[in-house]
């Protein structure tokens, strides 16, 4: 039978990406943060305009279509429907209740704080346009925020799967280009500014981020009885020393 050091051995590089994670979720708060207070001393004014200016040079009917439809892949009747499809899947293959809890976290929590963040900082939409799910406050996007967070979270499940390493890649970059296709939407239609898809880009790393991280500690703890305590002795005795 394992001891508690042997155990806590085995634990130390998961416990050590943990807290890298963790690190990372710091970096994009503090960007976040940034990107917000350049918003309140209006810095970015150039930022957006120069951005706006070069999808108004491109536009074109066929253009039009193919964004139209783009933003549709990020809306909430669309997320909606896409995450009870993922639920349904992750029960019906390997009954994750730990991945499904989760995933529901992920969105709806998510959209709890794209609320908030929204009220908080109040910015009006560059235009109003129903059709296209442009009401309400536009900082952050919520589409940009909302859109990472799922389509992370489908790409994390498959990474983490058995499936093969070629098909790993292309989910991840795919993924990434539906994301920025998304936020870029929402700027070319007029629904948001650049800062604000930047900003829900950036929320939705970190609230990605920090949902997954609860999920991968929450499935270890299950399938290990050592306890949290001894994993972080182990680690502060091998990497840090006073």
């Amino acid at each position: 039978m394992e001891t508690n050091k042997q155990k806590a051995k085995k634990a130390g590089f998961p416990f050590l990406i943990m807290i890298s994670g963790v690190g990372f979720s710091v970096l994009f708060i503090i960007l976040f943060a940034k990107l917000s207070e350049e918003l309140l001393e209006k810095e970015v004014e150039i930022f957006d305009a120069t951005i706006i200016n070069w999808f108004k040079y491109i536009e074109n009917g066929t253009l039009d279509q193919i964004m139209i439809f783009g933003t549709e892949l990020g809306s909430v009747w669309f997320l909606s429907v896409c995450t009870v499809g993922a639920i349904i899947g992750l029960w019906v293959t390997s009954k994750d209740k730990w991945g499904i809890l989760f995933l529901v976290i992920g969105i709806g929590g998510g959209g709890l704080l794209t609320t908030l963040l929204k009220h908080l900082y109040a910015r009006g939409r560059p235009s109003i346009n129903p059709e296209i799910d442009a009401i309400g406050y536009s900082f952050p996007s919520g589409h940009s925020m909302g859109s990472l967070i799922f389509y992370g979270f489908i790409a994390y499940f498959i990474v983490r799967s058995s499936r093969k390493k070629v098909l790993k890649w292309f989910v991840i970059f795919t993924a990434g280009l539906v994301v920025i296709w998304i936020g870029s939407t929402r700027i070319y239609l007029g629904a948001h500014y650049p800062s604000d898809v930047l900003a829900g880009h950036l929320a939705g790393v970190i609230w990605l981020i920090l949902t997954i991280l609860a999920l991968e500690w929450v499935e270890w703890r299950s399938a290990n009885s050592i306890r949290p305590t001894h994993v972080f002795k182990r680690f502060i005795g091998k990497y840090i020393h006073f």
